[in-house]
């Protein structure tokens, strides 16, 4: 992996957490990154989860949550004692965590944002979010996810609803 590291992958091997890379052929046509993601490696979308940025009271949140799933922003609010969640702009969430979108990680961003993972992660041996860019996702256990990331858990997910797909996840 020498010399194609991103900041995610490197925070990972800083930190001593073991995480397995997998790459793969990004295609811009195709309307969900983490989707894309599952099919290309053939993993359960229960187990790739999106990185999604919130403002809460003001403050950037990582909601870390199932891609064929929705951010609950209320549940996401609560989660770090916060009244009020929206969705940040694109540009704020790629300014702030060093990444672009569809390849922004829980992990090694730019400004340490608080961030927050779905308890459904909890219940698999390993999951898989964005490795810091598109076309790179890491596996690791997710309580090592939960380290890496300095991540709260909590219930912060909702069932998949195709009218609403957030683009910066």
């Amino acid at each position: 992996m020498a010399g194609r590291g991103t900041t995610a992958t490197v925070a990972l091997e800083r930190a001593g957490i073991p995480f397995t890379v997998h790459e793969y052929t990004h295609d811009p046509r195709h309307e969900s990154y983490g989707r894309e993601a599952s099919e290309a490696l053939g993993v359960s979308a229960d187990r790739v989860f999106k990185t999604l940025i919130a403002s809460v009271d003001g403050d950037l949140v990582a909601g870390v949550v199932p891609v064929e799933g929705q951010l609950d922003l209320k549940a996401l609010a609560l989660a770090v004692g916060g009244k009020r969640a929206v969705m940040a702009e694109v540009a704020a969430a790629e300014r702030a965590t060093g990444y672009v979108a569809g390849g922004i990680s829980p992990v090694g961003q730019r400004r340490r944002l608080p961030v927050v993972l779905d308890a459904s992660a909890m219940t698999h041996r390993t999951v898989f979010c964005s490795g810091g860019r598109r076309g790179l996702e890491i596996e690791l256990a997710p309580a090592d996810l939960v380290r890496a990331a300095n991540a709260t858990v909590a219930s912060i997910g909702t069932p998949a609803r195709p009218d609403l797909d957030p683009a910066h996840g």
